[in-house]
């Protein structure tokens, strides 16, 4: 694996700015990455590697731009828990970590840099070089991955009855004995303005 100031450096490009949270994803990836024996993420490794987040916030892109998993590739899950937390998943040997950023870090960062005043830098200062143990919460725990959420084709594709739409990767819900879309079944996040014309 590449060094912290390597991969800092390339989760700041991706990211677009470097901040606390980007140092926080960093380090929480490559902690955890070593306690369930992932070396290698972005290589030999790759296939073997799984995380679930728990927060759509700056770590996230941290955590993404270390291990390589991806929504896109299927080996990077949302879950929105509002959180900062992530569990990262050995795929082969089923050994899985939990970390969490400890909150009590933010108050402490002020005995590692005390002279930078804005709390921000100091922060992001501080968590460069504050001990694992003070910064985040390790938890070894046990995950239960639904085949429908793994990387790889998808299982299933079927037609939603109402709208016609495609569901893959078992997403689809039955109610009254009909196949239909989440956004038919009563989760739709958008509303239909006009109807596409049918040719």
């Amino acid at each position: 694996m590449e060094t912290f100031e390597q991969l800092l450096a390339e989760s700041t490009r991706i990211h677009g700015h470097i901040c606390a949270g980007q140092v926080i994803g960093v380090r929480m990836a490559m902690a955890a990455l070593e306690r369930i024996g992932i070396s290698d993420p972005k290589g030999a490794d790759r296939k073997k590697l799984y995380v679930l987040v728990e927060i759509d916030r700056c770590a996230t892109d941290a955590i993404q731009s270390v291990t390589g998993c991806s929504l896109g590739k299927r080996s990077l899950r949302w879950l929105d828990f509002g959180i900062m937390a992530a569990t990262f998943v050995n795929l082969e040997s089923g050994r899985a970590i939990r970390a969490t950023a400890r909150e009590e870090a933010r108050t402490l960062s002020e005995s590692y840099c005390p002279e930078i005043m804005d709390k921000y830098q100091r922060q992001l200062e501080a968590y460069k070089v504050m001990p694992l143990e003070e910064l985040f919460f390790f938890q070894e725990v046990s995950v239960q991955l639904n085949d429908c959420d793994m990387p790889g084709r998808p299982l299933r594709r079927v037609q939603c009855q109402l709208c016609g739409d495609w569901v893959q990767d078992c997403r689809e819900v039955e109610v009254n004995s009909k196949i239909l879309c989440r956004a038919c079944a009563g989760e739709r996040y958008y509303h239909v303005i006009e109807a596409p014309k049918q040719t």
